[in-house]
């Protein structure tokens, strides 16, 4: 299974392993910026949710999406915390039109990234 169940996120975050999900990306004259997120427990259950944006630098050869450059160096991500994990979820879903039903495990966003990359052929 590509993308976990509602509980098995919660899991996830209450176990201290992060999630991620491919949110879209935007084309340009001559670069293209890819969006995703990541969401953390930190210390003292503390959830972070962190927006990166950043150059699409890969290809079939290289898909390490978090070897990329940020679109932004001197704030390569937003990051804004909360103190439940369903808080959160919540502002990741409104802000970022994140889908609860399309987050995958810390790791995977890559094999996202594939995907995109499948798709524009």
């Amino acid at each position: 299974m590509k993308y976990l169940l509602p509980e098995q996120l919660k899991t996830s975050l209450s176990l201290g392993k992060p999630i991620e999900q491919w949110l879209s990306y935007q084309k340009h004259d001559d670069y293209t910026v890819l969006k995703w997120l990541r969401i953390d427990k930190e210390r003292d259950a503390i959830y972070s949710v962190s927006y990166i944006e950043c150059f699409d630098e890969g290809g079939k050869d290289f898909f390490d999406i978090y070897e990329f450059a940020p679109l932004d160096p001197n704030e390569p991500f937003i990051i804004n915390s909360f103190g439940a994990i369903d808080e959160a979820l919540t502002f990741a879903t409104d802000n970022y039109q994140a889908s609860e039903s399309k987050f995958v495990s810390a790791g995977m966003i890559q094999e996202e990234y594939k995907d995109y990359l499948t798709a524009r052929e």
